[in-house]
């Protein structure tokens, strides 16, 4: 890895269902977030509405979660994290 260091964004939406975590979740989300910032092509590429958005799926805590975000070179910007239940839809907002 290069001498730069990637800045890491956090949207509202992201934030707020971060905060309702508990502490072992906490750490599964942090080394999901640590897994993108070293790989960010590791999530799925969205089309269409969500073109440039990617979701990467993980285990938090034995169950699906999916965490949206986009990237360039120097930034990865943390949109959603949540289970598959209504993800896309409050995505789109």
């Amino acid at each position: 890895m290069t001498g730069s260091t990637i800045q890491v964004y956090q949207s509202t939406l992201f934030k707020r269902a971060y905060k309702r975590l508990h502490p072992k979740q906490k750490a599964d989300v942090d080394s999901a977030v640590n897994e993108i910032v070293r790989d960010p092509t590791l999530g799925e590429g969205k089309k269409g509405d969500l073109a440039g958005v990617y979701v990467h799926k993980f285990k938090c805590n034995g169950q699906e979660t999916l965490l949206a975000y986009e990237y360039d070179p120097a930034t990865r910007l943390l949109l959603l994290l949540g289970s598959h239940e209504n993800f896309y839809r409050d995505l789109k907002r």
